[in-house]
């Protein structure tokens, strides 16, 4: 009861932020995102911050106003207090809290006192909280939010508007809070802004079914709490639903998550996701970048790899501009099974995602696990690139196996994807699913998409783990069958044809040969008829 009180608190609040952004102009405005993520990611370091302090000092959780309380200690006291506070939690001055903005807010110039406040936060948490580009810049936590106003005069009434939606209730009770609620209190909070709106650097939104499978499959639930200290990597991150899900399954203290993506947004978004997560030890490994003209994860000269890696890439785009400095001695390795040329036209259709797979084989570990999202046209393709990769994962034995999903599983997308398991360690069988035909269609917006059920979601999960053969569903392959088959990795190839026998007497067996018979007969009749048609039509015809 606790958990859904706080959600739904939760949920009003970011309303009401969105309502203070509308009120002002800026509703569906470029900044939006940027004003809502960042005064909800300060009302929750705010907060995080309370929960800390008064754990480790009694006398703070007894007292009536804790923020007065702790603004009386002596500097030394102050100090000694947060050395004792966790990694993960933001180091606030008296002067940052909430309730200080909330007791200025009628001060004058108090625009400019909220934003300075903000980059001060900012500044003193620099080296845990800031993202990196690929060119060495760091994205601090916070803009000066009130500049997105453009009327000077009503920016202090905007700063006013929104502290006094902060103070409202505090956080303080969920922060013992699982996975699955920050999950939902995440996808509200970004689900007017992670679309797929966003020109050739589309994001597209992982459903969380898709995330849980790729999660469940590469840590199966009998591994789950033994894994440690492990690396996870997605070099097209976008917010970080998959890497999410792989964390929890690992346990958040038992990884370190690294990532790189192209978009800046993207970027402060999973920001905002790992700091929920509990994962802000991993935030110095979120680079904002090209991941395939500078993959930035280095180890000495050499790329780093990684023992998990899970990706969504984008499967089409314009890379024209660039593609010529990939194709460069220095990528050999990386890029193994070639890379796409430029077509003359249609330069958007581009396959991207080729380069993105090379990458992810190239960066994975000996004994390492990855889980791809690729469009299904992949796995059967006939030649090129697609089957270079193929031929490349079957002949050095490196495939856990693949599932074709259902149409329209992405509600943003027409094509049909499939999910390919990569397994550097697996010498054994190779485990192909049709899931095709699972799922339940509903209309989501103007798109219609596929919903998967948790019966579904789990019977994946389990044929897959256990390697489990089912009619017309899975197939468990060696890698010669795979090989034999032209290195077709669809399930539909392996299932077996079945030819039905029916009993029949001798007399119903001379019956139906006179049948075929007569038809045959009655054919050629025909064929002779039409072929002197044919002839007289053509004695027919001079030259005029």
């Amino acid at each position: 009861m606790v958990e859904l009180a706080f959600q739904e608190q939760t949920k009003v609040l970011i309303d009401g932020l969105k309502g203070v952004c509308a009120n002002y102009g800026l509703g569906n405005d470029g900044n939006e995102f940027k004003i809502i993520t960042q005064s909800f990611l300060y009302k929750f370091l705010n907060d995080k911050f309370a929960f800390e302090v008064k754990q480790l000092d009694p006398n703070l959780a007894k007292a009536e106003k804790w923020e007065d309380e702790l603004a009386a200690m002596a500097a030394d006291d102050l100090e000694m207090l947060q050395l004792q506070m966790g990694a993960d939690t933001a180091r606030l001055k008296p002067a940052h809290f909430i309730a200080n903005l909330f007791n200025q807010q009628h001060q004058p110039e108090f625009a400019k006192l909220f934003d300075d406040t903000l980059m001060d936060i900012a500044i003193t948490n620099n080296d845990v909280f800031a993202v990196k580009t690929d060119g060495g810049a760091k994205v601090r936590l916070f803009d000066r939010v009130s500049e997105y106003i453009a009327d000077t005069t009503k920016r202090d009434d905007f700063c006013r508007a929104i502290i006094n939606k902060l103070v409202e209730f505090s956080f303080e009770r969920i922060f013992t809070q699982k996975y699955d609620f920050y999950a939902t209190i995440f996808e509200y909070l970004i689900k007017d802004y992670n679309s797929n709106s966003g020109g050739k650097y589309a994001e597209y939104y992982t459903p969380h079914a898709v995330a849980r499978i790729m999660a469940s499959i590469l840590v199966p639930k009998e591994q789950q709490g033994k894994v440690k200290n492990v690396s996870v990597y997605d070099p097209s991150a976008g917010s970080g639903t998959l890497l999410m899900n792989v964390a929890h399954a690992i346990g958040e203290k038992r990884c370190s998550i690294f990532t790189q993506d192209i978009s800046q947004k993207s970027s402060n978004l999973l920001r905002l996701n790992l700091i929920l997560n509990n994962l802000v030890h991993s935030i110095p490994n979120v680079i904002q970048g090209n991941t395939m003209l500078h993959p930035s994860h280095k180890d000495g000269k050499d790329l780093r790899q990684f023992d998990y890696i899970v990706s969504n890439p984008p499967f089409k785009m314009d890379f024209s501009d660039f593609r010529d400095d990939l194709d460069s001695k220095v990528n050999e390795d990386r890029f193994f099974a070639g890379i796409p040329k430029e077509p003359a036209k249609a330069k958007d259709k581009m396959a991207i995602y080729q380069l993105f797979l090379q990458h992810i084989i190239h960066s994975l570990k000996p004994g390492g696990k990855a889980a791809v999202v690729v469009p299904t046209g992949f796995i059967t393709a006939q030649s090129g690139i697609d089957k270079k990769i193929r031929k490349h994962l079957v002949d050095h034995k490196m495939l856990a196996g693949v599932v074709s999903m259902p149409s329209n599983i992405f509600a943003t997308t027409g094509t049909n994807v499939s999910i390919l398991f990569i397994d550097a360690s697996n010498k054994g069988k190779v485990v192909l699913i049709d899931a095709s035909n699972l799922g339940e269609k509903v209309k989501e917006g103007k798109n219609q998409k596929t919903v998967l059920k948790d019966e579904e979601e789990e019977r994946i999960i389990d044929v897959f783990n256990f390697c489990d053969e089912e009619e017309d569903f899975s197939v468990a392959v060696s890698y010669e069958d795979i090989a034999a088959k032209n290195y077709s990795l669809s399930a539909g190839q392996y299932f077996e044809v079945k030819v039905e026998y029916v009993d029949i007497t001798p007399e119903q067996f001379e019956v139906k040969m006179k049948g075929f018979q007569d038809n045959l007969k009655s054919l050629f009749e025909e064929s002779r008829k039409l072929e002197g048609e044919i002839e007289k039509q053509l004695a027919g015809v001079k030259h005029v």
